[in-house]
């Protein structure tokens, strides 16, 4: 029987692989191939892909179309494909969606070393054990950049590498680990006096002598996390309502403009102002109004996304900022809110309805803070003029940013895989990115092809390991503009040296085949989202 199965899947392979050089397919082609995997998946006893071949094959009938275009047939197709990928490596097929509390993002944490045996293993203990997303340098020169763009919560690194000793590395990071109040551990085997005085002189919050006990360095670890963000809350959080305070929104609007400026996608700022707060005070007592401060700022938090930031910027008066964010999206956000609070009750010398009004506005050009809550502000007024209980946009006259280009290589010699990957792809959210999705059969195809490097591109390169993958590695450690791509490797369980040497060619992540493909949407989408 197995044999049988494996010449299911050659078939499978064999006709992707003939439809990746076409622009389209005919109604009757792709109605033959449901056809045949219907028919064969019953026999060889895999039900699950019969299945759902038959359905696919059943809603064709309803299409009409002679031809077809393949990126159509690509998406059509995508869940049988997925399920012959499964099988074939005996995945499980219902994978648990995780829960609420699982999904809240982990902890970044940037582990730099040239002992790739240590990367590795720390990479899988700590994402294991702890639940952390682990960057792995292993070229200190690569650092900086790693820094730049994974934004980490903390870092930790060794003093001895061969290219760049550990506390020159340290001293060169210090000024942007201190500016973000990112915590620095230093890992050594050399645990003497000097070493210790040394990186603390350089500015290491914490020293820890290898070898360790890993549960013991996961706690140390998590309460320079917890003391990150002790420090955080105190400095930048407004002590009524527990969202961020003034302070915050200067370096919230800087970090916000450096991630447009790069990515090129626009965002939004939101004036949001309680209606009548006076006289709610005057009626009901300030206590109240206190409470309704409180009250108001927890529901924006609670019915905003994570990455949104919530600032009271003074008295009744709040903003926020939806980062990758457009007018129209920003503003149906925000009057989904408004109709959500005005059917609040609260209680004060008898129930009440409390409303708010906004002004938004789109950020897309360089310009200053306070040029943009300039335009809110106008906005906001003019609602008030209009009533209040409503949400307005800003008007303003600058001219749309070109939007940015992810350009993604996908290089494995399995048709099934590229295709699943491909698909993957196309589900993730890439919201105001061009996504163009390029596939090759192996890495000599991927070299030849005329895949030129532009400053305006961004590049996301998945990388099966076990045919040629170190040598397109090679190719890309020697590019002028290498910094422009990130790297995932898809290698087997076995190719431990083949992954040591991947890191110290700049690979950005690794996967063992055969993967979760919920593993691998994850990862992919987590390197996605730090690249923009």
């Amino acid at each position: 029987m197995e044999k049988y199965k494996q010449h299911f899947l050659k078939n499978i392979r064999k006709q992707l692989k003939e439809w990746e050089v076409v622009s389209f397919i005919s109604h009757e082609e792709l109605y033959k191939f449901l056809h045949s995997m219907v028919e064969t998946a019953a026999i060889i006893g895999w039900e699950k892909i019969g299945t759902k071949a038959r359905e696919l094959m059943n809603e064709l009938e309803d299409i009409d179309k002679e031809e077809l275009e393949m990126e159509s047939v690509e998406r059509y197709i995508f869940n049988v494909i997925q399920l012959c990928y499964a099988y074939d490596h005996q995945e499980v097929i219902d994978f648990p969606k995780k829960n609420n509390e699982q999904q809240k993002e982990s902890a970044v944490i940037l582990l730099i070393d040239n002992d790739t045996s240590f990367l590795m293993y720390m990479k899988e203990k700590l994402e294991e054990e702890a639940d952390w997303c682990v960057i792995v340098v292993a070229n200190p020169q690569k650092a900086a950049s790693a820094l730049y763009d994974m934004k980490p919560d903390c870092v930790i690194m060794d003093i001895h590498m061969r290219e760049k000793n550990g506390l020159e590395l340290l001293e060169f990071l210090n000024g942007k680990l201190k500016q973000q109040f990112i915590p620095t551990v230093i890992v050594s085997v050399d645990g003497g006096k000097e070493a210790r005085i040394n990186s603390y002189q350089k500015g290491a919050d914490d020293f820890i002598q290898k070898p360790f006990d890993i549960t013991e360095f996961i706690v140390r670890i998590q309460r320079q996390l917890d003391r990150k963000k002790q420090f955080h809350d105190l400095l930048l959080l407004d002590e009524l309502t527990h969202v961020y305070n003034r302070k915050y929104l200067n370096q919230a609007y800087e970090r916000l403009q450096n991630e447009r400026n790069r990515s090129r996608e626009p965002y939004c700022l939101a004036v949001l102002d309680i209606d009548h707060f006076k006289k709610i005070n005057d009626t009901h007592g300030h206590l109240v109004g206190d409470e309704i401060l409180k009250a108001f700022a927890r529901f924006l938090k609670e019915e905003t996304r994570m990455n949104d930031i919530v600032v009271r910027f003074g008295g009744e008066e709040f903003i926020i900022l939806f980062p990758k964010t457009n007018i129209q999206e920003g503003y149906e956000v925000i009057d989904r809110l408004r109709v959500k609070f005005k059917e609040l009750s609260f209680e004060g010398k008898r129930t009440f309805f409390c409303t708010f009004s906004s002004g938004i506005v789109e950020v897309n050009n360089v310009n200053t803070l306070e040029y943009w809550l300039q335009l809110a502000d106008n906005a906001l007024y003019e609602v008030k003029k209009k009533g209040r209980n409503r949400v307005q946009k800003a008007e303003s006259l600058y001219s749309f940013l070109p939007q940015k280009v992810l350009k993604v290589a996908v290089v494995d010699n399995d048709p099934i895989i590229r295709t699943i990957i491909k698909g993957i792809l196309t589900k993730l959210p890439h919201q105001q990115t061009v996504l163009e999705v390029k596939t090759f059969k192996d890495g000599k195809d991927f070299m030849n092809s005329k895949w030129y490097i532009t400053d305006e591109d961004s590049y996301l390169v998945i990388l099966d390991g076990i045919i040629d993958g170190l040598e397109v590695l090679k190719w890309l450690y020697n590019q002028e503009q290498q910094g422009l791509y990130k790297v995932i490797l898809l290698t087997s369980g076995n190719s431990k040296e083949d992954v040591a040497r991947a890191l110290q060619l700049g690979a950005d992540d690794y996967m063992i085949k055969p993967f979760n493909l919920l593993e691998l949407e994850t990862r992919v989408g987590k390197l996605m989202s730090r690249m923009f």
